[in-house]
Protein backbone atom coordinates (compact mmCIF):
# COMPACT_ATOMS: atom_id res chain seq x y z
CA UNK A 1 0.00 0.00 0.00
CA UNK A 2 1.20 3.50 -0.77
CA UNK A 3 0.22 6.81 0.83
CA UNK A 4 1.59 10.05 -0.59
CA UNK A 5 1.47 13.36 1.27
CA UNK A 6 2.75 16.74 0.09
CA UNK A 7 6.29 15.95 1.22
CA UNK A 8 6.53 12.21 1.91
CA UNK A 9 5.76 8.83 0.38
CA UNK A 10 4.93 5.88 2.61
CA UNK A 11 5.18 2.53 0.83
CA UNK A 12 4.83 -0.84 2.55
CA UNK A 13 6.79 -2.48 -0.29
CA UNK A 14 9.95 -0.39 0.14
CA UNK A 15 9.91 0.29 3.90
CA UNK A 16 11.23 -2.08 6.57
CA UNK A 17 8.98 -3.75 9.12
CA UNK A 18 9.91 -2.77 12.66
CA UNK A 19 7.17 -4.72 14.45
CA UNK A 20 3.90 -6.43 13.55
CA UNK A 21 1.01 -7.13 15.91
CA UNK A 22 -1.77 -9.52 14.86
CA UNK A 23 -5.00 -9.96 16.82
CA UNK A 24 -7.25 -12.81 15.74
CA UNK A 25 -6.88 -15.14 12.79
CA UNK A 26 -7.22 -14.73 9.05
CA UNK A 27 -10.89 -14.36 8.14
CA UNK A 28 -11.92 -13.30 11.66
CA UNK A 29 -14.25 -10.29 11.21
CA UNK A 30 -12.98 -8.88 14.54
CA UNK A 31 -9.30 -9.57 13.80
CA UNK A 32 -6.79 -6.94 12.75
CA UNK A 33 -3.11 -6.25 12.22
CA UNK A 34 -0.92 -3.28 13.04
CA UNK A 35 2.52 -3.02 11.43
CA UNK A 36 5.10 -0.36 12.23
CA UNK A 37 7.37 0.47 9.30
CA UNK A 38 10.39 2.72 8.85
CA UNK A 39 11.29 4.16 5.45
CA UNK A 40 14.86 4.29 4.10
CA UNK A 41 14.78 8.01 5.00
CA UNK A 42 14.00 7.19 8.66
CA UNK A 43 10.30 8.12 8.63
CA UNK A 44 7.93 5.93 10.65
CA UNK A 45 4.39 4.93 9.77
CA UNK A 46 1.77 2.52 11.04
CA UNK A 47 -0.11 0.32 8.58
CA UNK A 48 -3.44 -1.01 9.86
CA UNK A 49 -5.96 -3.42 8.35
CA UNK A 50 -8.62 -5.73 9.68
CA UNK A 51 -11.91 -7.52 9.39
CA UNK A 52 -15.21 -5.77 8.75
CA UNK A 53 -16.09 -5.67 12.47
CA UNK A 54 -12.61 -4.75 13.75
CA UNK A 55 -11.28 -1.37 14.78
CA UNK A 56 -9.53 -1.21 11.37
CA UNK A 57 -12.15 -2.25 8.79
CA UNK A 58 -10.14 -0.64 5.96
CA UNK A 59 -6.45 -0.38 5.11
CA UNK A 60 -4.84 2.78 6.41
CA UNK A 61 -1.39 4.32 6.77
CA UNK A 62 -0.75 6.87 9.52
CA UNK A 63 2.55 8.77 9.80
CA UNK A 64 4.33 8.68 13.18
CA UNK A 65 7.07 10.78 14.69
CA UNK A 66 10.06 8.85 15.99
CA UNK A 67 8.99 9.53 19.59
CA UNK A 68 5.43 8.37 18.94
CA UNK A 69 6.74 5.26 17.15
CA UNK A 70 9.00 4.44 20.08
CA UNK A 71 6.05 4.80 22.47
CA UNK A 72 3.92 2.50 20.27
CA UNK A 73 6.75 -0.05 20.14
CA UNK A 74 7.15 0.02 23.93
CA UNK A 75 3.41 -0.52 24.44
CA UNK A 76 3.16 -3.35 21.93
Amino acid sequence: MVRITKTKTYNTETASVVKKVVCGTYGDPHGYEETMFVTPEGDYFLYTNGGAESKYPEEKIVSYTKARAEKWLAEN
